[in-house]
């Protein structure tokens, strides 16, 4: 079947806006799946997927309709997964941009747009959820039209839970979405977007076919790595792996390349097979890592044992970074780069699920530039990496730009919560009325650091749920920032120490000893929490001892000596304790410093 046949689509949308849904939806009408092998969320591989409810992972299946060939690549809702929808994007030509009618333009919305306008695709929108009683299909039809500058009467209305609409959306896809176009070079090329690693038959690579075409037995090279070897199967994913006898230009599938080395297959590399002179595809742009957080080895887990689960992670999730870092409190473990906090989440959580592995988590930080006076400059991504005061010349912090998406009405609550955050105002565009009825885009430069853990629950707090947030990287920017350092019984914890800005220092600390005294279990001795800024201590807490009834067994009587004694001797002890004892900290009081909620 020649390409004239062939459409490479993508579900864009902002989370919760019905992309899962809709993917069902198609797999139904298309027969690609039997009705009684059919379950909701069928793309959403992972249990971890179906338990919260997102899309995590994007996922490629091909469909087979009216003599089409139908490529869609179901894509990732959350902020924290947008890497998986700009690599997707790079695959496809055109793109479905779906939105909830009862809940309109939101921010990944906006954000998922203008990666498709950048990738030069087709774009078709489509307003979801019409069957709500709450829906207001003219109303976001309005608010879409305006955006993308079109009639509103062009839009399509479906409902994805029930089916309206669905077949005529297929078909807009077949008419809207232009062919792949076959590519000229001699050879067979392929863009590796996705891959993953299994037992048996090594790693396997999700590639988009560019130019030629591919077939078992050929001999490959991977133009990144120049790793050679030869493709063990082809094939589509229906959803599940299914082989074919050969991939043709344009199409989606998948090769077995039979690596067991899973650093050799990366995403972003291509695929060649034929002439040793082929040129290598654009690839994707490397991802910067926003948040940064120490991952160690639990009980029973060794170092080894958590690289390995890394590597293996990051075959499937290549926007995760790491490399090793020793702790004299933790031991030996990663330094983790993630894209935020969902994503350290679910790394976490799949690290455990997947491996097997629990693992103590640091307090997340942001990557600091830091100039030194000698001339040098440094990448301090953890407390411990930045120098002292006497050694700065310059610290810069990473800044993004903010999109919030709000009803005017909660605009006033939002433009406060954003500023004590430290936010810089840029605009307000409004979508539809000007009003507190209509809708209206905030645009703020924020630093990272200051909705690293709780601004996304701050601004969902004060709207009632209705505002939604998207940001992304600009640059870095010149900033006084101090190293606190948490001392319990006297003994530096690396793990707790944190950055914090100069003029929230006192603050921070202040809070940093509070929240510990609430946390640490307590001792057989007294217990002193210290917050120290440059070897200053500038807060302090003390935990009292447990209290030991040491004159139970003196109770039925004697001498008043007796007891003096026992209790002269409990006071010894305590005090030899206060001088060497050492005190566990629990894994909660990793996190529990970091929320600005003071």
């Amino acid at each position: 079947m020649d390409t004239q046949h062939i459409r490479n689509f993508c579900i864009i949308a902002h989370i919760d806006h019905g992309k899962s849904t809709l993917a069902d939806r198609f797999l139904e009408i298309t027969g690609t799946i039997a009705p009684r092998d059919m379950r909701e969320q069928m793309l959403d591989q992972m249990d971890l997927e179906r338990e919260r409810g997102i899309t995590i992972k994007l996922q490629p299946v091909t469909m087979y309709w009216q003599g089409y060939i139908l490529n869609l690549i179901d894509t990732p809702g959350h902020v924290d997964f947008t890497y998986e929808v700009s690599r997707s994007l790079a695959c496809v030509e055109g793109a479905i941009l779906l939105v909830d009618a009862s809940q309109g333009i939101q921010a990944q919305t906006l954000a998922n747009y203008r990666l498709a306008q950048e990738q030069g695709l087709a774009i078709i929108p489509v307003i979801n959820k019409v069957d709500l009683p709450a829906a207001d299909p003219e109303g976001v039809a309005e608010e879409l039209g305006q955006l993308l500058r079109l009639p509103a009467e062009q839009i399509l209305k479906v409902s994805a839970k029930d089916g309206t609409g669905v077949a005529q959306l297929l078909e807009a896809v077949i008419k809207q979405v232009p062919p792949p176009e076959p590519g000229a070079a001699a050879g067979a090329r392929a863009l590796i977007f996705d891959s993953f690693y299994d037992d048996y038959r090594g790693v396997v690579c999700a590639i988009r076919i560019v130019d030629g075409e591919l077939m078992s037995g050929q001999r490959y090279t991977l133009l990144g790595s120049q790793q050679s070897g030869t493709i063990l199967e082809v094939g589509t994913f229906s959803p599940k792996p299914r082989p074919a006898s050969k991939l043709p230009a344009g199409a989606i599938g998948y090769a077995v390349t039979g690596l067991k080395d899973i650093q050799l297959a990366r995403v972003g590399d291509t695929l060649a097979v034929g002439q040793t002179n082929l040129k290598p595809l654009p690839g994707y742009r490397a991802i910067r890592p926003m948040v940064f957080a120490g991952f160690f080895p639990g009980a029973g887990d060794s170092g080894a044992k958590l690289r390995e689960g890394l590597n293996k992670l990051k075959l499937n999730d290549s926007s995760l970074t790491f490399e090793g870092e020793h702790s004299p409190a933790l031991g030996f473990g990663f330094r983790c780069g993630f894209l935020g906090l969902l994503h350290l989440d679910i790394t976490r959580e799949r690290l455990k699920r997947e491996y097997g592995l629990n693992v103590t988590v640091t307090t997340p930080s942001v990557a600091y530039e830091v100039d030194l006076k000698n001339g040098s400059t440094l990448i301090a991504r953890s407390a411990l990496e930045l120098p002292l005061p006497d050694r700065i010349a310059a610290v810069r912090e990473p800044v993004v730009k903010v999109d919030i998406v709000t009803p005017g009405a909660y605009l006033g609550n939002l433009m406060k919560v954003a500023q004590d955050y430290r936010g810089l105002y840029l605009t307000t565009d409004y979508l539809g009325h000007t009003d507190s009825q209509g809708r209206a885009i905030l645009r703020y430069h924020l630093p990272l650091s200051a909705i690293l853990v709780d601004f996304y629950d701050q601004i969902k707090s004060v709207s009632s749920g209705y505002a939604s947030l998207n940001y992304e990287f600009l640059h870095y920017q010149s900033c006084e920032v101090r190293r606190l350092d948490i001392l319990v019984a006297d003994e530096p914890v690396e793990a707790l120490s944190s950055i914090v800005y100069a003029d929230e220092a006192y603050q921070r600390g202040r809070s940093a000893v509070s929240r510990l005294r609430e946390i640490l279990p307590r001792q057989m001795f007294e217990v002193k929490i210290q917050a120290c800024l440059g070897g200053k201590v500038i807060a302090s807490e003390r935990l009292p001892a447990m209290r030991k009834d040491v004159l139970k067994r003196a109770s039925s009587g004697g001498d008043v000596t007796r007891k003096r004694k026992l209790l002269e001797k409990q006071k010894a002890g305590k005090r030899r304790l206060k001088l060497q004892g050492r005190v566990a900290i629990p894994p909660e009081a990793y996190l529990a410093l970091v929320s600005r909620q003071d």
